[in-house]
């Protein structure tokens, strides 16, 4: 309790285009809770249940449960544990992706697993948030009504293991010093927000070839071996020029 929360924003100025629209102001944000241990829905249900602006249409205890229960609520977002029986959290992610690559449902991993691994293959799958259990009720709620508005949010833990500080992971996770140019800047930042390369180059009003051939040249350039690789080296890259341009910046709450 206690622990300070932090959400990294990345703003869309064209959410709707892209198919990631707000909630009305007035309208419940319709969450569906997935986690195989009962006692951790019953918790979270309490949580949310709290605020009016937020109603629990659904609990799932696996994968499976929790496709059906999105294909049958249609919710604003899913609330996802990592390991759970049948089918886990990253695989019903990796489905659900398939179907609705961006938008509804904003999908949240709320996990105790704060591992470089499973974190990379969210961010890869297109997760829109990965937080620790040990989040508050406040920065939960918080982090829900953030995805819907088309930011990305992590735990304070979980953006410290992306910036190569934690423990184990030393001077190799830093941001690489590399030069690049404005094009691939620009291709860096849609491929922080999860865009395909079919939508990035419908953004830039180039091929998706020449998309492809950015790409390719970005994950030469900054020793990325897979694509799980530069979607990290994206966030990170965007988080350190975002603190560098506004230094007075506050991104942290409570």
């Amino acid at each position: 309790m206690g622990r300070f929360f932090r959400q990294y924003r990345m703003k869309q100025s064209q959410n709707n285009r892209m198919g990631r629209r707000s909630v009305a102001a007035y309208d419940p944000i319709r969450v569906v809770i997935t986690d195989d241990h009962e006692l951790a829905r019953v918790g979270l249900r309490r949580l949310l249940a709290a605020d009016a602006t937020v109603e629990v249409v659904g609990e799932a205890s696996d994968g499976d449960e929790a496709l059906g229960l999105v294909e049958r609520h249609k919710p604003d977002v899913l609330l996802l544990d990592i390991l759970m029986p049948r089918r886990n959290g990253l695989e019903a992610a990796k489905e659900l992706r398939s179907r609705v690559p961006v938008g509804k449902p904003y999908i949240i991993m709320l996990t105790t697993f704060e591992d470089r691994y499973y974190l990379e293959q969210a961010l890869a799958i297109g997760a829109d948030g990965y937080l620790s259990k040990d989040v508050t009720q406040q920065e939960l709620l918080d982090a829900i009504r953030s995805v819907v508005k088309g930011e990305r949010v992590f735990s304070r833990t979980v953006l410290t293991l992306m910036q190569g500080l934690h423990g184990k992971h030393s001077h190799h996770d830093q941001v690489p010093t590399v030069t690049l140019t404005k094009r691939e800047e620009e291709i860096l930042q849609l491929v922080a927000q999860g865009l395909t390369s079919n939508e990035i180059a419908d953004r830039l009003f180039i091929s998706p070839r020449t998309v492809e051939t950015h790409r390719a040249h970005l994950m030469e350039k900054l020793g990325a071996k897979n694509a799980a690789t530069l979607v990290r080296y994206a966030l990170l890259h965007t988080m350190y020029f975002s603190a560098k341009q506004q230094p007075d910046a506050r991104s942290e709450s409570l």
